[in-house]
């Protein structure tokens, strides 16, 4: 009776698709998949973001993504580097996302367009162009006219982009999905009614933009129909309650597959077991989709990164900085990959239960009325290995992890069990500098008091006096020594990120803050050379 109580639940769940173009030219959804060209898919997905890397680069990370089992290439766009003046655009080199997105679809691949155009992504502004910042009366991300203005433009003139070039799934191309903004709920309350206001807008203006496929709000409870509610994070297995309609699929587009690194911290690495594990989860409760974040993290060229995040973007990806192969994070997620594409059908088509193996052990299985059976055996203990009954068979499984049965018989991938060997990367050098020419040396002016016009009792605010023009400002004031102190002390209380002082243009020393407390004191003693 119960197991009739589940199947009946999930077929009137199924019965319900929602449709943004026709069934058989475009991407629609019901509460079990994405279905594209109306046919139900289970998708693994990897962000690489195409300015984090090279033109050159970019067949053989997606070569590398494709055979590591992926079937979706997911990307942020660019707003700053796109638009870095009102109405000025620059789609070249690193900054070309049709050749990037069309790579993607030679290589035979779906795109996920995350357009937001906020992105965080540890950007420099969260991707806002800095020309934002002096736009009259502007508020952003909230229900203010001159912002929605403006995130309207861009928004429109990347799809309108991708419809010119025949670029989403409703026309033939690789895009299967979109994003409107990025994890708004975080902030949402503190815009007070100008937040819920801000949301509905935003779906309502992406949705009129006619794309023929979904949109999707990553970490937005309350993103309003048809737009899907996402999960970002580690565990999204564990933490994600799932859409806020039964008649919305379950999707995670940022499975975090290490965490961004700011200078003086280590990096964060997260096993190759970890990852297969909840993503295997995710699968097994009813996840369709899952994108890890990052697949190919790249490098922040430039001034592009966000306060004290490294040049070095998720170098522990599984692939590196470089696109190199990181095992055995790449390989054993391969393998996870074709298991459960191996039974891809019956994940998609059967119906779910969900039964106790023990105290810290439970199943999951997926079966079609006249043949297909798969089974998830999952040990939640980290410690012991433990023996669990399942149809008349024991099975061993390893500690914290999910032994994955595609005919309910047979062990064919355990997430914690590695099959591939571990690399390490070798370093070598390709130039020698052997003499001070083969060097370069940048020198900042050091500004003398008497050529200087800008005049303040007071620290300034930073981006407002240097329009973001340079990282750095110069402070220069001119005093009379008191012979009276024997040791002068030079103090400064700044919230900036670093500080340097020089005394009479020779350098006494600086301060710097951190990625989580970024206010410090610089206290230097001055020696005073009386002139």
């Amino acid at each position: 009776m119960e197991k009739w109580k589940v199947f009946v639940m999930v077929m009137m769940v199924s019965l319900f698709t929602f449709t943004v173009g026709g069934e058989e030219d475009g991407v629609t959804y019901d509460g079990r998949s994405l279905l594209i060209h109306g046919q139900r898919k289970l998708l693994f997905s990897g962000s690489i973001h195409y300015p984090r890397s090279t033109p050159k680069m970019w067949p053989d990370l997606i070569g590398k993504a494709k055979e590591g089992g992926l079937d979706v290439i997911q990307t942020y766009v660019f707003w700053n580097l796109h638009e870095p003046q009102p109405g000025q655009y620059d789609f070249s080199g690193r900054y070309d996302l049709v050749r990037f997105i069309k790579e993607i679809q030679a290589q035979g691949l779906y795109v996920c367009l995350r357009i937001g155009p906020f992105i965080e992504s540890e950007w420099t502004y969260g991707g806002f162009p800095f020309w934002l910042h002096d736009v009259p009366g502007i508020v952003y991300r909230t229900d203010n006219e001159p912002f929605k203005f403006y995130m309207q433009n861009f928004t429109t003139k990347i799809v309108n982009m991708m419809k010119a070039e025949g670029l989403y799934a409703s026309q033939g191309g690789p895009i299967i999905l979109s994003q409107i903004e990025n994890e708004y709920q975080n902030v949402e309350r503190s815009f007070g009614v100008g937040g819920p206001q801000y949301v509905q807008w935003a779906a309502k203006m992406a949705l009129s933009l006619d794309t023929g496929v979904p949109w999707v709000m990553c970490k937005q409870t309350d993103a309003p129909h048809p737009v899907i509610n996402t999960c970002n994070g580690m565990r999204c297995g564990e933490t994600f309650p799932g859409p806020n309609s039964p008649n919305k699929p379950k999707l995670w587009t940022e499975d975090w597959t290490s965490f961004y690194q700011v200078y003086g911290g280590l990096p964060y690495i997260r096993s190759a077991q970890d990852i297969a594990f909840h993503v295997t989860l995710f699968i097994a409760r009813n996840g369709s989709y899952v994108n890890y974040y990052m697949y190919h993290g790249g490098t922040n060229f430039g001034r592009t990164a966000s306060a004290y995040v490294i040049t070095a973007y998720y170098d522990q990806a599984p692939l590196d900085e470089y696109g190199l192969l990181r095992q055995p994070k790449w390989g054993h997620l391969r393998e996870l990959h074709a298991a459960i594409k191996s039974c891809s059908s019956t994940l998609l088509q059967g119906v779910q239960s969900n039964f106790s193996l023990g105290k810290l052990q439970e199943g999951y299985v997926f079966e079609e009325e006249n043949e297909g059976c798969v089974a998830f055996l999952i040990n939640n203990d980290g410690v012991n290995n433990t023996n669990v009954q399942f149809r008349n068979k024991t099975f061993e499984l390893l500690p914290k992890s999910i032994s994955i049965l595609p005919d309910c018989q047979n062990v064919t991938f355990n997430t914690a069990n590695v099959n591939t060997t571990s690399n390490t990367r070798i370093y070598f050098n390709r130039q020698n500098f052997s003499s001070i020419d083969d060097w370069e040396k940048f020198e900042d002016v050091i500004p003398n008091f008497d050529d200087t016009t800008l005049r303040s009792n007071t620290l300034l605010e930073q981006m407002n006096t240097t329009k973001d023009k340079s990282d750095y400002l110069w402070y220069t004031t001119r005093f009379e020594y008191n012979l009276s102190c024997s040791e002068p002390t030079f103090v400064v209380e700044s919230r900036a990120h670093v500080a340097h002082a020089f005394v009479n243009t020779t350098y006494i020393g600086g301060a710097h803050g951190n990625h989580d407390v970024n206010s410090f004191k610089l206290e230097l003693p001055v020696t005073v050379q009386l002139q």
